[in-house]
């Protein structure tokens, strides 16, 4: 018989596992420029840890794999003879193979809790599997590249999350991604506002394939899943929202007047986009996607989908979002955490079509900025900006201290995480910087900041 491989999977070649591992440092070395730390976790899960966890679309896409030796001897003969698959397989099938790298990251916090410094920011480059209809830049096996922070509901990570992706895009010299933002407050706010509140998970999960069956697609899916015809002609103006990001920002605020979590939606989106137009982008732009859903129940707050430049016929390449109540499956509450994830595969193929494997050399992080005083945000941004610019691995503790205990809180993060050198005033733009190997301290300008650091 001649050899083959399951439809969805790959053997790489030599050049082609090095152009992957370019992408994949790249990623790392930006990661790590950010502040994240790298974790693995295992190939397969528990059943009971991914099931649930996806809705009903997701969980029919998990690889469930068959508990070792006679697996049918204590199955109901019942079963057997009905052929009641769903029933059968919990029956048979105790685990799967991941599907994502976030709920097995979920999972891992809240095993480690006593072990993690909050906020921790972790990145993990392992394979998922999905049992999907292969297609192309779509496999049954892949990579997922993905940087979270749990611990921390301030909205400087995900100003930070869209600088992160801006920042990859830009190394692997792939200009002109277009990274869509949407907040699901806001779907929660629209689904509220129509009437179709019971429905939001089946309104979501239908309007986020506007781009891929059409408006007339969605509706007619809508309609199967119970929402109204008076629902959805209420929604229907919503496929067309165009203008600038402040233009859609100024309707919805119009439109969802009425809903308090539409309202905050709204406050939240806002805040990000206002703060990301002020810092500005390398080489990437972002855009208010407001049929923007990724169809998964965890996320609560932003939503993030990254698409290629123009041009590249490739699905998304990139995505994410807030999920405030994550953990909280697993018994840890109150935890929040927001991440996004690369698609390697995807990628690898559009710098494939474009001829972009030149090889970058990054360097590496070490500085912290100390958040004491939240009108200091401004300038504090603005110069990680300028220092990741030129190569200094910085960032910002997100959370502002209003107590001396949150600042004790703050120092302790230093600690542990043994940063070197630390800005813990800021002063007519000026830094002040110390020294955490000797405990020198110094007042400098941002210039003078930047020589020390390199």
């Amino acid at each position: 018989m001649k050899p083959s491989i399951p439809k969805g999977t790959r053997d790489f070649s030599s050049t082609e596992v090095a152009s992957r591992t370019y992408i994949i440092n790249t990623m790392k070395t930006a990661f790590e420029t950010f502040g994240f730390q790298p974790i693995e976790t295992p190939s397969f899960e528990n059943s009971t840890t991914l099931m649930g966890k996806y809705g009903e679309e997701g969980d029919r896409l998990i690889f469930k794999i068959l508990n070792s030796g006679d697996y049918l001897k204590k199955t109901d003969s019942n079963l057997l003879e009905l052929k009641d698959s769903t029933r059968l397989t919990s029956q048979i099938s105790d685990k799967a193979l991941r599907y994502d790298l976030t709920v097995p990251f979920a999972r891992y916090v809240v095993q480690n809790q006593n072990d993690i410094t909050f906020p921790f920011k972790r990145y993990q480059i392992q394979p998922v599997w999905r049992a999907d209809r292969p297609q192309k830049g779509r496999f049954r096996e892949f990579f997922q590249c993905d940087a979270d922070v749990v611990g921390s509901k301030s909205l400087l990570q995900e100003v930070d999350f869209i600088q992160l992706y801006d920042t990859v895009f830009t190394n692997l010299k792939l200009i002109g991604t277009t990274i869509k933002i949407n907040n699901r407050k806001i779907l929660a706010g629209i689904a509220e506002v129509i009437g179709a509140k019971d429905k939001l998970i089946d309104f979501t999960v239908a309007l986020d394939k506007l781009d891929k069956i059409g408006a007339s697609g969605v509706k007619k899916e809508m309609l199967e899943k119970g929402i109204s015809v008076e629902a959805i002609k209420k929604v229907t103006p919503l496929f067309e929202l165009s203008g600038s990001n402040t233009d859609q920002l100024n309707v919805l605020d119009t439109l969802l007047s009425v809903s308090e979590e539409g309202k905050k939606g709204v406050e939240e989106l806002r805040f990000v986009v206002n703060t990301i137009n002020n810092l500005g982008l390398q080489s990437s732009s972002l855009e208010i996607d407001v049929t923007l859903a990724r169809g998964l129940n965890y996320y609560t707050g932003a939503i993030f989908e990254v698409s290629a430049p123009n041009g590249v016929e490739m699905g998304s390449i990139g995505g994410g979002g807030r999920y405030d109540d994550l953990t909280g499956i697993f018994g840890l509450k109150d935890v929040s955490g927001v991440g996004i994830s690369f698609g390697l595969d995807r990628i690898y193929l559009v710098l494939e079509e474009l001829g972009l494997f030149d090889a970058v050399s990054l360097p590496k992080p070490k500085l912290l900025f100390l958040n004491f005083n939240k009108e200091d945000n401004t300038i504090q941004l603005e110069a990680i900006k300028t220092l990741r610019n030129v190569g200094v691995k910085t960032e910002i503790y997100p959370d502002t201290a209003t107590t001396n205990k949150q600042q004790k809180k703050q120092w302790k993060y230093v600690s542990t995480r043994k940063i070197n050198f630390v800005i813990s005033e800021v002063q007519n733009n000026t830094f002040k910087l110390k020294d955490m190997t000797d405990g020198s301290q110094m007042v400098c300008t941002l210039d003078e900041l930047i020589d020390k650091m390199q």
